[in-house]
């Protein structure tokens, strides 16, 4: 019992610290209206600042966080780069022009790449494959509470009292967080009998070089690593100018399209996200092949509803449009996080996400806003103010792309999942590897 409640609260810590963590984005996308206005920046430079700016400090210092996180304490991790991030969040509220804003945004990136790898890695060491999907989606849930709180509070914070304090106040959070997780979580590397056998020593680790290429071979993972990459590509595009597009083409102020956006993208997303955990534990707990393939269907409706958001003239349609498609990317959080920890040995789940994340976020979060906003500005001689509209609608297509990696992949994956992580056919009992680092500090207190 006492286990059970230690694990949901460390799913509920790590969860609100990936909110706090995904709230900077957020926040950024609902100021740049104002931040261009005040600073005089164009669109490129906006594209820049959110894109590739903030995405090659983030993905490059990833690997070496998570080779870290790999080998060591992966909550004092987790602490310390969110109090980092929250305080260099609150001083881009400072910064007086585009350089500045610039320096500080990297050092939210640098604070921020300490967050998902390692906690994913805590989760998959903490609970076993089959309940792997369900704790998986719950910690990506804090993606949907971020934009829940996130777009609600940055929306009206900035209406109140401009974009200066919001990012003050928004950056508060995680240094609360971060003394939080360092007082009550507990790294099980750290218990007393736990993981010994198992663990590889620190010279016996890989090197990201061996992990990369270990990942490279198995093709399942390679084809999610594209999915990645052009999720991320079109996703981050799309999500950082969201806001500035219903401002441009509806008439919508930031307060009101933040309450628009907490319903569609937050309220809709968290059920998505929510539903999408909890089909994949329980109709296809040991079945990754059905978990891939349910989430390419999501990913190919996608590509057909996300044009009705910019094709819709009715601002309430193109809402609804947009409520819908997020419902359909929340059913794939927890299945492909999942897969990609499942895939791979303990000691190297933490680089596998952080890989991931970096090529991932040089491609997607890096080029994704830029090119929206280089192509809206290249629109705007024969459109007007129409042309973020259209830019966007460019990106509609690449869920079709994504669908087709995930679809890939489903075919190979019961090939190229690791012995160890095969569970036997039902009433059938034989010796198997443990699976989290809770089954492995059990089985050696038991001997």
């Amino acid at each position: 019992m006492l286990e059970s409640r230690y694990k949901n609260y460390l799913l509920t810590v790590l969860l609100v610290i990936f909110a706090s963590n995904y709230l900077d984005r957020l926040t950024l996308g609902l100021l740049l209206e104002d931040i261009r206005a005040e600073l005089a920046l164009t669109d490129t430079q906006l594209g820049f600042l959110t894109g590739l700016a903030f995405a090659m400090f983030h993905a490059v210092l990833g690997v070496p966080i998570a080779r870290w996180a790999d080998r060591g304490n992966r909550v004092t991790i987790i602490s310390v780069t969110a109090m980092l991030w929250g305080g260099a969040m609150a001083l881009c509220g400072v910064a007086a022009n585009f350089t500045q804003l610039l320096l500080t945004r990297v050092c939210v990136a640098v604070g921020e790449a300490g967050c998902q790898p390692p906690a994913l890695s805590l989760i998959s060491d903490t609970f076993s494959r089959a309940e792997r999907p369900r704790a998986i989606a719950r910690y990506m849930l804090g993606l949907p509470i971020a934009l829940i709180v996130g777009n609600l509070a940055a929306g009206w914070l900035n209406e109140l009292f401009g974009w200066r304090t919001t990012f003050m106040i928004v950056g508060i959070p995680g240094f609360a967080l971060g003394i939080l997780a360092a007082v009550t979580l507990k790294e099980p590397r750290l218990e007393r009998g736990t993981v010994q056998p198992h663990e590889p020593l620190p010279d016996a680790q890989p090197s990201a070089r061996e992990v990369a290429a270990t990942l490279w071979r198995n093709d399942t993972f390679r084809h999610l690593l594209f999915a990645f990459c052009i999720q991320y590509l079109f996703v981050s595009g799309m999500v950082q100018w969201q806001a500035a597009f219903f401002m441009r083409s509806h008439g919508m102020s930031s307060g009101e399209i933040g309450t628009w956006l907490a319903l569609a993208y937050g309220g809709v997303g968290f059920l998505g996200t929510y539903v999408g955990g909890e089909l994949a534990t329980r109709y296809a707990a040991h079945d990754e092949r059905l978990q891939l393939l349910g989430t390419s269907i999501a990913f190919a409706l996608l590509a057909v509803l996300k044009v009705g958001v910019y094709v819709l003239s009715d601002m309430y349609w193109a809402l609804g449009a947009l409520a819908a498609t997020s419902f359909m990317a929340g059913l794939s959080n927890g299945p492909m996080y999942s897969v990609t920890q499942t895939l791979v040995p303990p000691h190297m789940r933490a680089v596998a996400i952080a890989l991931i994340l970096l090529i991932a976020n040089l491609i997607g979060a890096g080029f994704g806003p830029l090119i929206v906003g280089v192509v809206s500005d290249l629109l705007r001689p024969w459109v007007g103010e129409e042309s973020l509209r259209y830019s966007l609608l460019l990106c509609c297509p690449g869920y079709g792309w994504a669908a087709w990696h995930l679809w890939k992949a489903s075919g190979s994956v019961q090939r190229d999942l690791p012995s160890a992580a095969v569970e036997p056919a039902a009433g059938i009992r034989i010796p198997r590897e443990p699976q989290s680092e809770l089954e492995v500090g059990r089985l050696h207190k038991a001997t």
